[in-house]
């Protein structure tokens, strides 16, 4: 019916390519329009101005020859006012947009190693957008935007990859461990070594209470007894913390069974024995 009335519709975000007699005339803007065909007008065809995205797959090889598939996404769309060369001078574009993109992808990825090629993907797209900026404009498209989407590499290089990764993390975390224990056991150590040192100062200090206080009972002793000397008294105390352990020993219902030599002759032995001993914890002392 349209064409019965020579009206034409043309729809939105889209123009029409007018003809007469086979040669370019015009361009039609959305709406409705008359295209008299009787005068030798007609429509040639229509020209979508919408935002349009092609996904190109390329697989080239980087500079450690490692091949990999470097996916790319163009955002592109046709010119208004250049609708003409856009309708004419392209038979097809993706596939002229597809050509451009392996171009400028296998002429940049070849010069970056593997691990380059995932740092530097927004200078790679950079340079395709440049690229297909600089030539796509002269056929009436716009290039919007470029954007590597993904980097592929082989599957067996992606497997040694992970590999890599994992034994570099396995071995960073044996260091740590290995460090970690290195200095619970210094820190163990030096906890040893001070609790020794406080134990050695205790045990000096009582050796040196029990002199001292073994000294004052002796002079005291000594000066209100008259007629008895130091080693009557040290006899005397010796010989009563003698019983007072045997007491002890006796009284404890979980001790084992002792063997003390006992007799007048033990206790001075005993005596000899324990003030020798105490003689030379003062000694060691001082």
């Amino acid at each position: 019916m349209g064409n019965l009335f020579c009206c034409v519709k043309v729809d939105q975000s889209t123009v029409a390519v007018k003809e007469r007699f086979g040669k370019f005339e015009d361009v039609l803007e959305p709406g409705c329009h008359c295209v008299p065909w009787i005068l030798g007008n007609k429509v040639a065809g229509h020209l979508s101005l919408r935002l349009q995205q092609l996904d190109v797959r390329c697989e080239t090889k980087t500079k450690d020859d490692v091949f990999v598939n470097v996916v790319a996404s163009v955002e592109y769309r046709a010119l208004g006012n250049s609708a003409s060369d856009a309708f004419y001078k392209l038979s097809n574009t993706r596939s002229q947009i597809q050509a451009y993109v392996f171009d400028v992808i296998r002429a940049s990825v070849p010069k970056l190693k593997l691990d380059d090629v995932f740092e530097q993907k927004n200078e790679i797209a950079k340079a395709v957008e440049q690229e297909l900026e600089k030539a796509m404009s002269a056929y009436g498209y716009e290039i919007v935007q470029i954007l590597i989407v993904d980097i592929e590499p082989d599957e067996n290089v992606k497997r040694a990859m992970n590999e890599i990764n994992a034994a570099a993390r396995l071995r960073a975390a044996a260091s740590d461990k290995a460090e970690a224990e290195k200095i619970v056991q210094i820190k163990q150590a030096e906890g040893e070594a001070e609790a020794k040192y406080l134990a050695g100062l205790g045990i000096a200090r009582q050796r040196q209470a029990i002199v001292d206080g073994l000294r004052d009972s002796v002079l005291g002793f000594s000066g209100n007894v008259p007629g008895t000397t130091a080693k009557d008294v040290m006899d005397m105390v010796l010989v009563t913390q003698y019983f007072d352990t045997m007491k002890e020993i006796g009284a404890s219902s979980k001790s084992s069974a002792v063997f003390i030599p006992h007799g007048p002759g033990a206790v001075r032995d005993v005596a000899a024995q324990i003030r020798d001993g105490l003689l030379q914890g003062q000694q060691l002392i001082q």
